[in-house]
């Protein structure tokens, strides 16, 4: 982040890729399709093999060209598929990858080797797609980015810097593209909800369950509510909640820290909404 970006001076925003592709993105899925189906099988199939029937199936069904003109020389065609490849939509390209995945050949390892190289570079370009299945799935919609932008703007403000400071720090490790840190993204989220429940309940070792009680004696809170939120703060924070997990767990994946920060910043908003409706803060 920017200098500006880390003292909540100017926005920061959640470069999150759900109707966009940039070009290290496009160049990634790139790489893997002609890694896994291109750079292989030199030169051109033969005719009337099930790869080359692949082909023809790409040239004709999805890019809706006419059979006598698909190239015989293995070059021209790859030159043609990578032309499109990067003239098209952001939207189209993944068109491109369901069709792939979804059309058979001789060899069996290909959908595999490129379904995982694919998923390796949409989680590290930050797109809001993966692969399941033969299908790309969203994973993140605009409203989880939309609470972790509001979440930012309500705590920059000097007497919320330390909630601010973790839930930037907490993005901003979770999209690191050189070297993404999910596991420490999930800490800084949960301490920006520590943070925030410090604050409310002007006590710096409380913990969630005094804060809900300060907003309850002060503007009155379900006791069902209450106890929801607590179950789910224990859940992330005691011996056997999620740091722990962390502990034990070799590896911690993009969508595990994505929801925490997600589930943090909508908890966060909450509470100073609520604290502020209350006159504490």
């Amino acid at each position: 982040m920017k200098f500006s970006q880390r003292i909540g001076v100017t926005p920061v925003k959640v470069d999150i890729q759900i109707e966009s592709m940039d070009d290290d993105l496009r160049k990634g899925l790139w790489n893997c399709f002609y890694q896994s189906y291109l750079s292989p099988i030199r030169p051109f199939p033969t005719s009337g093999t099930k790869l080359s029937l692949f082909f023809e199936s790409l040239w004709t069904d999805f890019f809706k060209e006419t059979i006598d003109k698909l190239p015989d020389e293995y070059y021209e065609t790859e030159e043609y598929l990578k032309g499109k490849f990067f003239r098209m939509e952001w939207y189209e390209v993944y068109d491109f990858l369901e069709f792939v995945l979804q059309t058979k050949t001789s060899l069996e390892r290909l959908p595999r080797i490129f379904f995982n190289s694919c998923n390796k570079v949409l989680e590290k370009e930050l797109s809001a797609y993966r692969i399941v299945g033969t299908e790309i799935t969203q994973m993140t919609d605009k409203n989880e980015i939309q609470e972790i932008e509001e979440s930012l703007v309500n705590s920059a403000v000097p007497h919320l810097k330390s909630v601010y400071v973790h839930l930037s720090t907490a993005l901003s490790l979770l999209s690191d593209r050189k070297s993404p840190d999910y596991r420490n993204s999930i800490k800084e989220s949960i301490s920006a909800v520590e943070s925030i429940s410090k604050i409310i309940s002007g006590d710096r070792k409380a913990e969630l369950g005094k804060a809900l009680k300060v907003l309850s004696d002060k503007i009155g809170l379900h006791n069902g509510l209450k106890a929801g939120f607590s179950s789910i703060y224990g859940y992330t924070s005691d011996e056997g909640g999620i740091r722990h997990a962390m502990s034990e767990e070799k590896e911690i994946y993009f969508e595990d820290a994505k929801y925490m920060l997600v589930a943090c910043s909508a908890f966060v908003n909450y509470l100073i909404m609520k604290a502020e409706r209350a006159g504490i803060i």
